[in-house]
């Protein structure tokens, strides 16, 4: 099992990065905190967790541990699947997760797409106990503003609504709708597009 990699970043998208390790490309699946974080070229560490299924391996990437271990909590509990725990991680800063969940705050984990009232209710019942000593003590790594504003950042940030379990029609109007300064990082673009779908 692979828990933490570290080599050149070779591609990164607000979805995925391929990471080159000794020559081999590892392909993983990333929250968008963890792309905030990433540089825009150069080496990287990421603490990992393999996902294994019946027909495929999966690598998830964190820039941090928080990020991973909160992960693992969330696909720990029944009917949350990496996918919905990815988007969980997108939407919401890890030490602001577990503070929702060690408060029982369910308004604020219903704000995340894919988690309903009883699906809140039941991530509560099961992770408040264990969110409460990562509420206290979790922190992310700073966010990096000075990156390189990528050629099809309306593409990027599209896709990655879309994949965070956005219809592309709300997702495109989200976009159209953004009054951000030309040239403005696709992780404004990212973050105020998902304000304005949260509203």
């Amino acid at each position: 099992m692979i828990a933490l990699l570290t080599g050149k970043l070779a591609y990164r998208s607000p979805e995925q990065i391929i990471v080159d390790v000794a020559g081999v490309g590892y392909r993983l699946q990333i929250p968008l905190s963890t792309f905030y974080a990433l540089p825009e070229e150069g080496n990287v560490q990421l603490q990992v967790h393999t996902h294994v299924k019946e027909d495929a391996i999966y690598l998830f990437g964190f820039s941090s541990r928080v990020e991973k271990d909160l992960f693992v909590l969330l696909i720990s509990v029944s009917g949350v699947g990496p996918k919905l725990a990815i988007t969980t991680l997108s939407h919401i800063a890890p030490e602001e997760l577990a503070l929702a969940l060690s408060e029982g705050d369910i308004p604020r984990l219903t704000a995340i797409p894919g988690i309903g009232k009883k699906s809140a209710e039941r991530l509560i019942l099961e992770l408040q106990d264990k969110a409460t000593a990562y509420a206290l003590n979790a922190t992310i790594p700073p966010r990096d503003n000075n990156k390189a504003k990528p050629e099809d950042d309306q593409q990027d940030a599209l896709s990655a609504l879309v994949n965070l379990g956005y219809k592309e029609t709300l997702a495109k109007r989200a976009l159209n709708t953004l009054r951000l300064p030309p040239g403005s990082p696709l992780e404004d673009i990212l973050k105020a597009a998902l304000q304005n779908l949260m509203k």
